[in-house]
């Protein structure tokens, strides 16, 4: 005892009391200006109450999972060799580094830099992607026109560039391998994001299951994971009742779990070492390095969960605004985490023989249980953020050809963006049940969850270096700076996981180089297919020559060609009419796509033009979609189309020959012509709606047979496209079969022919994707080589 109190008094005494002081008065000083400066900007703006109770809501979607992290971190950090050196150095120093870690990562990267590089208010890895792909034309989506960058949402300022930005955004156009280097680091990111999902649901939960056995020590483990995975079977056999049902029970039970571990934290604090927050000078972190060395090092794995669910204030982004995202974590969680952690190394700088369970013993004796059932539904509402945030972040891959076509269903009419994905949730279960399971051990799981954080963080590092110099246009140097001050401290403890691999590092790398491996192996067959479809399109001087019958019988009705061609006619049509030469009086092709902005409105969502000439009865219908949108609309998709081109046809001859392209789109029917922005024509014409077709409604009671009233002016080839409608609607998707070359290597052969061939016969089809109904299907199949 007189050693320890030797080394208190060492450690609290002298030159580090004095640099304690300084450190901490000059950095609340710094914080609370970045606070002011930050309200300041943006106060004049939003409502205070707006802003206070948003950022109230986003407690409990938002800082679950980095709320519930004082529940394993001083576990963690103590386990394996550093054990050894429990005195309170260590201590000290674990509690500098946590302190300093959560200052500089959450507080002051995202806080601060990372939350003002928003997508027209959405965040995460794919926000930053997209950014870059409008600005720096980074993308390798298929179908990209001009007319998607004068969408609303598209967001470009039109300020020149700098040399730097024009430097860096020719170097990726001379080397368009780079762009796929940065996909697949985007990727990577994803995936490590991905890998979360399995991983907090099992640590959080275990977690806070494991304060049982501090209270019935005859428990046996067996027992505390049995009664974890039946809580995690639960948890996730409930995702497709939504969150929308009890999300508004999630920010009491967060704020209540905020209030509760302060509290303790002072609790602590003034029991067992009121001179704690001596540690909080950077010192301590150099002291603690310098004495345990090689350990010390390795156990900045366990220091790097206080930061876990970070990202998710980014990735969340789009359901709050940024402010009150700012509001909440620098006013109430930051704060409550901080005195936390402190009151936790205090208790253990009196009591090192608890080390293991040192957040539950540290718990007063009267509110043990009520705080132990507090932290069981924390734990719940954290691990339900992560699950969410994944089923979005699938949803986004899978809208940019990035992941194979899933199941999306709405969990809420009115709240947009709650989605529930059958195929993911069940493969989050058995994965979470099998680490859970399979480890047993929180300290392993750790381990596991400390590299795939690390990792996710250091791509939005990268991330946003590009977006300091392409969409900032701001200097080089501010970005490297940046680089390097962010990177390196993330570097540091990736290097602190990468030893922890054998120790259960090796799960979130496994995860993520099979996701990985899927999503590129998807994404590279889907652009050889468009490739294929490019180079094999129907010419327009065949099509303008068969006359306009197009050389084929023309039967009553209205024929849907879905396909990924945005220009041009696809090879199904020319496959399906050599082998069917007959078809729809009206023929539409149809192009779902999706283009680099979150969402698109309504009104800009059609874009419709014709396809060689009025006699020809061939039109173009492009509909296009955001990353975040999602592609199974409420209204009846069959008569939004055709009132789009009826509106089309009535308003084209006005609208076009007063555009500077007027002419050649009315008279040249070889070319692809200029599309006419539907949305466009819509407002330019509002006194005119009453006279047109304006809704659905207008076509399912207008019959071509029936007298119209005398105000309405329909053209004949409206009135054509009515009595085809009348007629039927048939749906034509084509049914691609994808076979590699002969001469392809080994490696391209197993990629394609085993599994992107498995991937397309096991994921949703194009017409359960389209809702499109099975009694007017047409599928046309084909075999292209790649």
């Amino acid at each position: 005892m007189n050693a320890r109190a030797s080394s208190v008094e060492t450690l609290e005494n002298g030159s580090f009391e004095q640099s304690s002081f300084h450190s901490i008065f000059f950095f609340f000083s710094f914080l609370s200006m970045l606070r002011f400066g930050v309200l300041n900007q943006n106060l004049k703006r939003v409502p205070i109450k707006t802003v206070l109770t948003l950022a109230y809501q986003s407690l409990g979607v938002v800082y679950g999972d980095l709320s519930t992290s004082p529940l394993y971190v001083y576990k963690t950090t103590f386990s394996g060799k550093l054990s050894l050196h429990e005195n309170d150095e260590e201590v000290y120093g674990v509690l500098s580094f946590i302190f300093w870690t959560l200052t500089l990562i959450p507080l002051f990267k995202y806080i601060f830099f990372v939350l003002s590089a928003d997508d027209n208010g959405e965040g995460g890895t794919f926000a930053l992607y997209s950014l870059l792909c409008r600005h720096g034309r980074l993308g390798i989506l298929p179908n990209h026109q001009e007319a998607d960058e004068r969408l609303a949402s598209y967001g470009m300022d039109g300020s020149a560039d700098t040399w730097q930005s024009a430097m860096l955004k020719s170097f990726f156009a001379k080397h368009p391998k780079f762009r796929n280097v940065l996909l697949i680091f985007v990727l990577l990111g994803t995936c490590m994001a991905i890998g979360d999902g399995v991983l907090t649901p099992a640590i959080s939960v275990l977690s806070a299951v494991s304060g049982i056995s501090v209270k019935t020590t005859k428990l046996h483990e067996n027992y505390i994971v049995v009664i974890s995975c039946v809580i995690l079977v639960v948890l996730f056999s409930l995702q497709h009742h939504g969150t929308h049902r009890v999300s508004f029970i999630f920010a009491p039970i967060v704020t209540a779990w905020l209030l509760c571990i302060s509290g303790i934290g002072i609790y602590n604090i003034y029991r067992w070492n009121p001179k704690i927050y001596h540690a909080l000078s950077p010192v301590y972190m150099f002291k603690f390095l310098r004495t345990t060395g090689i350990e010390g090092w390795v156990s900045l794995g366990g220091v790097v969960l206080s930061i876990t669910g970070s990202e998710t204030m980014f990735a969340d982004l789009g359901h709050f605004s940024p402010l009150s995202v700012k509001v909440a974590f620098s006013f109430l969680v930051y704060p409550c985490l901080v005195l936390a952690y402190m009151g936790e190394a205090a208790f253990l700088s009196r009591n090192h023989d608890d080390i293991q369970r040192s957040f539950y013993k540290a718990i007063p004796e009267p509110v043990f249980w009520p705080v132990f059932i507090v932290a069981t539904f924390a734990a719940i509402v954290g691990s339900q953020a992560v699950i969410s945030a994944t089923f979005s972040m699938v949803s986004q891959c899978c809208a940019l050809n990035c992941f194979p076509r899933v199941k999306i269903v709405h969990t809420s009419s009115t709240i947009h963006g709650q989605i529930y994905i059958p195929e993911i949730n069940w493969i989050l279960m058995c994965l979470c049940l099998a680490v859970t399971i399979g480890l047993r051990d929180t300290n392993m799981m750790g381990h596991a969850y400390g590299l795939a954080v690390t990792t996710v963080m250091f791509v939005t590092t990268c991330l946003m270096c590009l977006v300091i110099i392409i969409v900032w246009k701001q200097r080089i140097t501010t970005a490297i700076a940046f680089l390097i001050f962010f990177g390196s401290i993330e570097l540091l403890y990736i290097s602190s996981c990468i030893i922890k691999i054998p120790e259960g590092g090796w799960i979130p790398l496994s995860l993520s180089f099979v996701c990985m491996g899927i999503m590129y192996v998807w994404n590279y067959g889907t652009l050889k297919k468009h490739q294929f479809d490019m180079e094999n399109k129907v010419s327009m001087k065949r099509i303008v020559a068969l006359g306009p019958s197009l050389g084929m019988v023309r039967v009553p009705g209205i024929g849907l060609v879905y396909t990924d061609l945005a220009t041009g006619v696809p090879a199904v049509f020319g496959h399906f009419v050599t082998n069917l030469p007959a078809f729809h009086q009206v023929l539409v092709f149809v192009c779902v796509k999706s283009v680099q902005v979150p969402y698109v409105s309504e009104r800009e969502r059609f874009v419709v033009d014709r396809v060689g000439t009025k006699e020809h009865g061939m039109f173009r219908c492009i509909v296009r979609y955001g990353y975040k949108d999602l592609q199974q609309e409420n209204y009846d998709f069959e008569n939004r189309l055709v009132s789009v081109i009826i509106q089309f046809v009535e308003m084209e001859d006005e609208q076009c020959t007063s555009a500077p392209m007027g002419k050649s789109y009315i008279n040249n029917a070889i070319s692809n012509i200029d599309s006419c922005d539907v949305s466009k024509l819509m407002s330019s014409h509002q006194n005119r709606e009453e006279n047109m077709v304006q809704s659905l409604s207008d076509i399912q009671v207008v019959r071509p047979e029936d007298d119209l009233p005398k105000n309405r002016f329909f053209k004949e080839e409206s009135l054509q496209i009515m009595r085809a409608k009348e007629s039927g609607v048939a749906y034509i998707l084509g049914h691609s079969y994808a076979k590699a070359k002969k001469s392809s290597s080994f490696f391209k052969r197993f990629s394609i022919n085993f599994v992107f061939a498995f991937l397309s016969k096991n994921c949703r089809g194009p017409d359960v994707v389209l809702n499109v109904p099975y009694t007017s299907l047409l599928e046309v199949g084909m075999i292209y080589y790649v």
